[in-house]
């Protein structure tokens, strides 16, 4: 009888599974009505991109990224952008655990009101914080003549507007994890004596820490890249609230090389943000 080498026979089964696999790929069939679509709908995506890395002069690309306005507005994105997701969470986690642990008249009124900047145009959204929060606003008249504070064309105004827009994508995601995460955790601290705060923060935030994390991570991402709120709401001033879209913005009309060159900055910190969620906190939740 005549013996089979194992190691001879590994790359031949090895190719052999391979092809099975793509014969049950495609033995599933993919109807042509549905690929040709996904197709374009992924060129549709890609080819900005793509064009974007195509028309960037790369070799005068670093003379134009130390350029001190591009640093003076990218330091003042990252230090906006940080701000408004420290007040998301401060304020967006209690009211996450609220519309998820708490049954109250009008919970979903409130839950539809909570997630309206998502869908909300950002430019109403900074009509509205003038409403709001501007000098002779509903609130900002108060905080004017009882404090002599000042929001809009402030850098505090584009925290403020970042925090707006950026605000529901962290409770949304906090929601969701506290309602997939088991109450009966919290319970059984209630039963041993905890308070229902004590509970709050010895359990349920260990709990749901990757949750917290994933909406801290998209909050900082959505209020890194807003334009509309915050041109509307803090102007465009530099060095005082010209953010990294505002510059970009700007750019465009007088330098387009420059445009192109912020604009790479912001593609690969939005690459860095997505990589960072997937490897770090979706595998973790």
């Amino acid at each position: 009888m005549t013996k089979v080498d194992a190691s001879d026979a590994a790359p031949d089964t090895l190719v052999a599974g391979a092809r099975r696999r793509r014969a049950r790929w495609w033995g599933r069939g993919v109807p042509l009505p549905l690929l040709v679509p996904a197709l374009i709908g992924l060129a549709f995506l890609l080819v900005p991109l793509v064009a974007l890395l195509v028309r960037t002069q790369w070799h005068d690309l670093p003379d134009q990224l130390s350029s001190p306005a591009v640093w003076q507005a990218l330091k003042l994105s990252l230090l906006c952008a940080t701000a408004a997701t420290a007040v998301s969470l401060v304020l967006g986690v209690p009211l996450a655990w609220l519309l998820a642990r708490v049954d109250f008249p009008g919970r979903g009124l409130v839950r539809a009101l909570v997630t309206l900047p998502l869908v909300l145009p950002p430019v109403v959204g900074g009509v509205a914080l003038l409403m709001a929060l501007g000098r002779n606003g509903v609130v900002g008249r108060l905080l004017d003549s009882w404090f002599g504070v000042t929001l809009p064309f402030t850098t505090a105004g584009v925290v403020v507007a970042e925090a707006f827009v950026a605000m529901p994508f962290l409770v949304i995601s906090v929601e969701g994890t506290l309602r997939a995460a088991d109450p009966r955790y919290e319970e059984a601290a209630a039963t041993l004596g905890a308070s229902r705060f004590t509970a709050f923060r010895r359990v349920t935030l260990p709990l749901i820490a990757p949750g917290i994390g994933a909406g801290a991570v998209l909050a900082w991402a959505r209020a890194l890249g807003e334009f509309g709120a915050t041109i509307t709401f803090a102007g465009n001033f530099p060095g005082r609230t010209q953010t990294m879209p505002l510059a970009v913005y700007l750019a465009l009309q007088n330098d387009p090389e420059a445009a192109i060159a912020l604009s790479l900055v912001l593609l690969a910190v939005s690459i860095a943000v997505l990589a960072g969620l997937r490897d770090r906190w979706m595998s973790a939740g």
